[in-house]
C-alpha cells in the first residue's frame, strides 16, 4: 500500500526530530513535568495537523492540475467526470492521513495508551476517505453512462444508489467493529433479531429498488418520456429516476416528485408511443343545433356545387338519388319522401374531405368524422384524426386552424352551432318581449274601443227605427 510506505518514511524521518525541544523549554520556564508533557503533546498535535493540512492542499493542487492536463488530451469524458465529482480531491486526502499516522508515535510518546485511540480515529478517517473515493468513482460512472446511447434512458442512478447503500452499510459495520472491538459477523448476528425493524426502516428503499428493476426490465418509463399521472398532478417530462422517487418537470416548469413504486402500483399515461409514431391525435367535436338540420333543395345542391371539396360528391350523389327516386316512383314534391341529402350530411362529408386533404394530417392513421349521441346541447359532430406534428405548440396551432375554418364554414350549409345564451341574448329577449307585450296591450285597447263604438252605433240604429215606425 502506498500509504504504508509513506507512513514508514514519515516515521523514519521523525526519528531525527527533536521532539523534546518544546518540553525542555516548558520545564525550563518553571512548568511542572506533567503539565509540560501534556502541553508538548498538544503543540506537536497542532503542528502535525497544520503540516498535514498544508501537505494535503499541495497534493490536491498537484493531482487536480496534473490530471486536468491529461483529461484535456484524452477523447473520453470519463476522466472529466472524475475531476467534476472530486475523486482526485478525495484521493489527495490520503497524504494527510499518512503523515498523521506516521506522526502518532512521536506526538503521543509520553502517552502510549492514547496511541491506540488515535490510530482508531485515523482508521475511521481512512474508511471515510475510501467511501468518498468510491462514491466519486460511482458518480463518474453514472454520469458517463448517461451520455451513452444504451444507458441514456435507463435508471442508472437507482442502481448506483443501491451500491452506495451497501457501501455505507459496510463502512458503518467496519467503523462499529473498530469502535466496539467486536467482529462484524457478531454484529450481523445480533442484527438478525432486529430484521423486522430494518425491513420497516428500509421499506421505501426496498420497494423503490424492486420498482426500478421492473421499470427498467419492462421499459415502462425512460428519462425524457412525457408521462401523465393525474393522482400526483404530474404532466410533463421525466427528468430523473432514482431509487426512491421519479422527478417530472411539468409544462409550467414546476417539479412533481412521484414515488418510484407508484409507477408500478398505480396507473399512468406514457406519451412515448405517440411521439415515436409521428402522429398526435385530434379528437374534438362541434355541437350542431338540431333545429337547423334540414333536407337540401335542388337550389341548395346547385349552390353547394361551388364548394370545390364536395362538388364532385354532390353531383354524383344527386344523380344517384334522382335515379333511385325515379326507379321507385317517389313523389319528390315532399322532400321527406325517398332519398335526399341533408345539410348536416353534406357538411360531414365536407369535414371528411377537408381533413383528408389537409397538409398536416397523418394519411396513414385513422381519419373519420362521426355523429355522437344527441344531447341537450345539440348533436356533436366529432372529428377524429392525427396531426403529423407532435410538438405541443405546433399541434395546438394545427388543431386551432382546422376548427377556425370549420366553424367559419358552417354558415354555408345553413347550420347553426349550439351555444348557451349569453347575457346580451337574455337582454335582447327581454326587450323584445316587452315590445311585443306593449303591442298586444295597444291592440287590446283598440279592440275595446271598437266594440264600444259598435254598441253605440247599434243603439242609435234601434232609436232611428223606432222613430220611423211612430
Amino acid at each position: 500500500m502506498p500509504t504504508k510506505a509513506i507512513t514508514k518514511g514519515v516515521e523514519k524521518q521523525l526519528e531525527y526530530v527533536e521532539v523534546d525541544w518544546f518540553y525542555n523549554k516548558l520545564v525550563d520556564s518553571g512548568m511542572s513535568e506533567g503539565s509540560a508533557e501534556f502541553l508538548n503533546m498538544l503543540i506537536l498535535l497542532i503542528v502535525a495537523i497544520i503540516v498535514s493540512s498544508i501537505a494535503g492542499w499541495i497534493a490536491r493542487k498537484i493531482f487536480v492540475n496534473a490530471f486536468g492536463n491529461v483529461t484535456k488530451r484524452t477523447k473520453t469524458k470519463f476522466d472529466d467526470y472524475l475531476v467534476e465529482n472530486k475523486a482526485l480531491k478525495h484521493l489527495a486526502k490520503l497524504i494527510p492521513f499518512a503523515l498523521l499516522t506516521g506522526a502518532i508515535p512521536i506526538i503521543f510518546i509520553d502517552y502510549p495508551r492514547w496511541q491506540s485511540g488515535a490510530k482508531t480515529v485515523l482508521d475511521i478517517y481512512l474508511i471515510i476517505i475510501i467511501i468518498q473515493i468510491v462514491r466519486s468513482i460511482l458518480y463518474s460512472i453514472k454520469d458517463y453512462l448517461m451520455t451513452t446511447e444504451n444507458f441514456r434512458d435507463k435508471p442508472v442512478q437507482s442502481y448506483i444508489q443501491v451500491v452506495l447503500i451497501f457501501l455505507y452499510i459496510a463502512g458503518f459495520l467496519i467503523i462499529f467493529s473498530m469502535v466496539t472491538g467486536k467482529s462484524v459477523i457478531a454484529f450481523l448476528t445480533a442484527l438478525g433479531a432486529a430484521s423486522a425493524i430494518l425491513l420497516l426502516v428500509f421499506k421505501d428503499t426496498i420497494l423503490g429498488f424492486v420498482a426500478s428493476i421492473q421499470i427498467s426490465s419492462n421499459d415502462m418509463v425512460r428519462i425524457g418520456d412525457w408521462i401523465e399521472m393525474t393522482k400526483y398532478g404530474a404532466n410533463g417530462d421525466v427528468i430523473e429516476i432514482n431509487l426512491a422517487t421519479v422527478k417530472v418537470q411539468n409544462w409550467d416548469k414546476t417539479i412533481t416528485t412521484i414515488p418510484t413504486y407508484a409507477l408500478i402500483s398505480d396507473s399512468f399515461k406514457n406519451w412515448r408511443g405517440m411521439q415515436h409514431a409521428g402522429g398526435r391525435r385530434i379528437k374534438r367535436s362541434i355541437n350542431i343545433k338540431i333545429s337547423s338540420i334540414r333536407h337540401i333543395t335542388p337550389e341548395d345542391a346547385e349552390r353547394l356545387q361551388g364548394v370545390q371539396l364536395i362538388s364532385k360528391y354532390i353531383k354524383e350523389t344527386e344523380e344517384e338519388i334522382k335515379k333511385y327516386n325515379k326507379e321507385h316512383n317517389i313523389n319528390d314534391d315532399l322532400l321527406i319522401n325517398g332519398r335526399h341529402l341533408t345539410n348536416l350530411g353534406v357538411f360531414r362529408k365536407y369535414m371528411e374531405e377537408f381533413i383528408g386533404t389537409h397538409p398536416f394530417t397523418h394519411k396513414d392513421m385513422t381519419m373519420m368524422v362521426r355523429h355522437l349521441e344527441p344531447t341537450t346541447q345539440g348533436i356533436p359532430i366529432e372529428l377524429y384524426a392525427f396531426a403529423t406534428k407532435t410538438e405541443w405548440e405546433v399541434y395546438e396551432a394545427i388543431m386551432a386552424d382546422m376548427f377556425d375554418h370549420l366553424l367559419a364554414s358552417i354558415r354555408y350549409f345553413d347550420l347553426d352551432v349550439y351555444e348557451q345564451p349569453a347575457a346580451d341574448d337574455i337582454r335582447y329577449l327581454k326587450n323584445t318581449s316587452g315590445e311585443h307585450t306593449k303591442e298586444f296591450e295597444d291592440a287590446d285597447e283598440d279592440g275595446t274601443d271598437t266594440e264600444e263604438s259598435t254598441e253605440q252605433e247599434g243603439d242609435s240604429d234601434d232609436t232611428t227605427r223606432s222613430s220611423q215606425k211612430s
